[in-house]
């Protein structure tokens, strides 16, 4: 395992780079860059903690205009089930979750995280998942060559601090004793193994991605000041599906969701050099985003909308038919009574040592993802890939559906709890 190289990185670069690197190496020098960080602790009531494990937003700090800021730092740990799901080893993986909540507050200076399951987990049982959950193998969408996470489980881990991941991803598997000061009693040893070529890392933050443009495919002319490599902020409150829109409202897993993972690679050269400022922005938003000026450098004159209007959403075939349309007002097509479907939770990422997007999503059912994937693909507007939004630019090569139980069925269930 190879280190980045201090010497050449920002303080915040190197930190994320640990992250990316992993291990308990990682871990120790990220300790030692972070000696001075004090995180809060936990809770000695762990179920006193939301039953939704997706309960984030009470937690997440806010931006200026009141919308969730997201953590900085982000690790999705893949998991294959390493023992058979008896009560005892439920019990186990659930005394293990419950260690990381008395070691750290739920919140983004502590620990917030999500554990979810595959349809190959519950394959393994001879009962189905209830009809309240829909839960179907991840497929290609909209012609995609894709490849999918055909492992048993996703630890989604995210902090504003670095060694917070690093440390509990060590801690959970038996190479880290002590998580915030607070001993391991129980870890996740011989009940899951990682999937070590499937672990995905990421970041946001403002600056974030201007910080990688001497990596290859990240152009100098990303703004210094954008949280996301394509240069606009993103996550607009009125353009997020509610927590309470996105969980499952019915049947045994009430209080779940379900989550879907995309990776994707982004051909920033493309986006940024070919492209004005003027044409990113009509390509993201809508032309009249572009005509009218109503977004700025890095999205800082829009407020908590992506100041969509019904006329403009409608006007998605004009806008077509006049050459170029926007990301975010086709996908807007597919709200339901003026309301997004999806909660967005996706981040940066420079895996493989190229940009690119973990795109993270929670929805009451996967079928609503692929409604607004197929929405935002825009088949139907008949325009060349490169005036078709953001489709010229961004390539999925992985996928990927999970059901999150509820907290009080998060270890290890089977298909019918009932």
């Amino acid at each position: 395992m190879t280190l980045p190289d201090r010497s050449a990185l920002s303080r915040r670069d190197y930190l994320r780079a640990l992250v990316a690197v992993g291990g308990a190496t990682a871990l120790s020098a990220c300790t030692s860059e972070s000696d001075e960080v004090e995180v809060p602790t936990g809770t000695d009531d762990p179920e006193s903690l939301p039953e939704r494990q997706h309960a984030w937003n009470e937690a997440l700090s806010r931006d200026d205009d009141g919308n969730v800021s997201p953590p900085e730092h982000h690790v999705l740990v893949a998991l294959s089930l390493a023992s058979e799901p008896t009560d005892e080893v439920r019990e186990r993986v659930e005394d293990a979750l419950q260690t990381l909540e008395r070691a750290y507050e739920w919140s983004t200076e502590g620990l917030l995280f999500t554990l979810g399951y595959t349809p190959a987990y519950f394959d393994r049982f001879d009962g189905e998942l209830p009809e309240s959950v829909d839960l179907p193998e991840p497929t290609a969408i909209v012609g995609e060559v894709d490849e999918f996470d055909e492992f048993d489980a996703l630890l989604h881990l995210a902090s504003d601090h670095s060694q917070v991941v690093l440390e509990a991803e060590e801690g959970l598997f038996g190479e880290h004793d002590e998580l915030n000061g607070l001993a391991v009693e129980t870890d996740l040893t011989g009940v899951f193994e990682r999937v070590d070529e499937r672990r995905r890392t990421g970041f946001v933050g403002e600056g974030l991605p201007a910080e990688h443009a001497a990596l290859g495919g990240v152009p100098d002319s990303v703004p210094d000041d954008a949280p996301f490599f394509m240069g606009f902020r993103s996550g607009f409150d009125e353009s997020q599906a509610t927590e309470d829109r996105v969980t499952i409202d019915d049947g045994p897993f009430v209080d779940g969701t379900t989550e879907h993972v995309s990776s994707m690679r982004i051909q920033l050269s493309q986006w940024f050099d070919q492209e004005s400022h003027e044409m990113r922005v009509a390509k993201t938003f809508s032309p009249e985003h572009a005509d009218d000026e109503l977004v700025g450098e890095v999205g800082e004159k829009l407020s908590t909308s992506t100041a969509l209007t019904t006329e403009r959403i409608e006007a998605t075939e004009d806008d077509a038919r006049s050459g170029v349309v926007g990301h975010a007002q086709k996908a807007a097509r597919a709200r339901e009574d003026g309301e997004p479907l999806l909660l967005r939770r996706d981040f940066n990422t420079v895996d493989g040592d190229e940009p690119g997007l973990h795109f993270l999503s929670l929805q009451a059912e996967i079928d609503a993802f692929v409604r607004v994937r197929e929405t935002m693909e825009g088949d139907d507007l008949g325009l060349p890939s490169l005036n078709n939004g953001i489709t010229g630019y961004i390539f999925p090569d992985r996928r990927g559906n999970f059901l999150v139980p509820p907290r009080s069925l998060r270890a290890l269930p089977p298909p019918d709890p009932g």
